[in-house]
C-alpha cells in the first residue's frame, strides 16, 4: 500500500509544479513580461551573433571529409589521453571555440552518423561542452569584471579543467565494445557544386532550429528566475545554501548569485561579478565554478539535443559537476601561487 501511494505521489509532483508555474505566470505577469523581454534581448544580442555562424559552419563541415582527416591526424593523441577516436577532436576543438552547447551538438551528430560508439560519445559529452572564449574573456572578463586578465585566467582554468575531466572519463564504460564503424567516411554526403545550395539551405535550417531552441531556454529561465525573485523563493533558497558556502568561508552575499548561476549561467555570473568584495578572488573562484557547471538551463539544452540518440545524460551531469569543482580549484591555486594575479584589495 505504501509503494502505491509513493508511486501516485511521484506522478503528481510534476503536474503540480507545472500548475504552480502557470499560476505564477499570471500572478507575476508584469515582472515576467519584463524578464521575458530581457531574455529575448540577451538572446538576440549575444547568443545569435556568437553561435549561429558556428552552427552553420559545423553543419557544412559535416558534409566534408574534414572530420575524417582531422581524426586520422589526431588519433594518436585522442585515443591514449581521452580513449576516444581522433574524430572526437573536432567536438573538443569546436566546443572550446564556439561555447555551449556546440560540443554536445557535435557529439550527438557523431552518434547519429555512427562516427563514434555510444560510450565514446558519452565520454565526449562529459568534457567537450564548454563555455567559449568570447563569452569568458569578453563578457565575463571585460564586461562584468572590467579586467581582461581575469577573463584569460578564467579561460585557462576552464580549458585545463575540461582536459582533466576528459582524462578522468576515459575510464567511462572502459570495457564496453565499440559499435561504431572505425573506417567511416563522408563520401555519401560530400558537398559539391551541384548540391551546394541544398546543403547550405539544410545547414541553415538545422542551425535555426537549434538557435531557436536555445532562445526558448534563455527566455524560459529568465522568467523562472524572475518568479523566484518576486515570490522571495530565491531568498529562501539562498538561505539554505548559506551554511554550505560558509564551510568554504564564502560570504552570505554570494548565495543569491550562486543559486541564480546554478539555474541560468549569465544572470548568475552578472550577480557574482558585481558583488562588492575586497577579496575579489572569491568572486573570481565562484565565477570559475559557475562557468564550469554551465547551469541547469544549459543542461536541459544538452538533454534536448541528445534526446534523439541513445546517449545518457549521466556522464554530462557528472562531468560538469567535476568540471566546476576542478576549475574552481585550478583558479584558486593560480591566484594563490602567482602573486601578480592577486587582485584582492
Amino acid at each position: 500500500m505504501k509503494r502505491f501511494y509513493i508511486f501516485k505521489l511521484n506522478q503528481l509532483i510534476l503536474p503540480f509544479v507545472l500548475i504552480m508555474f502557470t499560476a505564477c505566470l499570471v500572478i507575476f505577469s508584469r515582472t515576467n513580461l519584463l524578464a521575458a523581454k530581457n531574455g529575448l534581448v540577451l538572446w538576440a544580442n549575444s547568443v545569435v551573433p556568437s553561435l549561429f555562424p558556428f552552427f552553420v559552419a559545423t553543419e557544412l563541415l559535416s558534409h566534408t571529409n574534414f572530420t575524417y582527416y582531422l581524426g586520422k591526424l589526431l588519433n594518436r593523441f585522442m585515443k591514449p589521453i581521452f580513449n576516444v577516436r581522433g574524430e572526437g577532436s573536432f567536438a573538443f576543438i569546436m566546443g572550446i571555440i564556439s561555447g555551449y552547447p556546440m560540443g554536445a551538438k557535435i557529439a550527438a551528430n557523431f552518434r547519429e552518423n555512427n562516427i563514434c560508439s555510444k560510450e565514446e560519445c558519452e565520454r565526449l559529452l562529459s568534457f567537450t561542452n564548454n563555455s567559449g572564449p568570447l563569452f569568458i574573456v569578453g563578457t565575463v572578463g571585460v564586461a562584468m569584471f572590467g579586467n581582461s586578465t581575469i577573463g584569460f585566467l578564467l579561460l585557462i582554468s576552464h580549458i585545463l579543467a575540461s582536459i582533466t575531466v576528459g582524462i578522468i572519463f576515459r575510464f567511462w564504460k572502459y570495457n564496453s565494445k565499440s559499435d561504431a564503424n572505425g573506417s567511416f567516411k563522408y563520401s555519401n554526403n560530400d558537398i559539391t557544386l551541384s548540391n551546394l545550395g541544398g546543403i547550405i539551405g539544410a545547414s541553415i535550417t538545422s542551425s535555426i532550429n537549434t538557435i531557436l531552441l536555445i532562445g526558448g531556454f534563455v527566455v524560459l529561465f529568465s522568467v523562472i528566475i524572475s518568479i523566484l525573485q518576486t515570490s522571495h523563493l530565491l531568498e529562501t533558497l539562498s538561505n539554505c545554501v548559506e551554511p554550505l558556502l560558509s564551510i568554504f568561508n564564502i560570504p552570505e552575499s554570494f548565495s543569491s548569485g550562486f543559486i541564480s548561476g546554478i539555474l541560468e549561467l549569465t544572470n548568475g555570473l552578472n550577480i557574482i561579478c558585481n558583488i562588492p568584495e575586497k577579496k575579489i578572488s572569491i568572486n573570481i573562484i565562484m565565477a570559475s565554478f559557475l562557468l564550469g557547471f554551465g547551469g541547469i538551463s544549459i543542461l536541459l539544452q544538452v538533454w534536448s539535443t541528445i534526446s534523439k540518440t541513445d546517449l545518457s545524460i549521466k556522464p554530462y551531469i557528472l562531468g560538469k559537476l567535476l568540471h566546476a569543482c576542478i576549475s574552481a580549484t585550478y583558479t584558486f591555486l593560480i591566484l594563490k601561487n602567482f602573486v601578480f594575479l592577486n587582485f584582492d584589495l
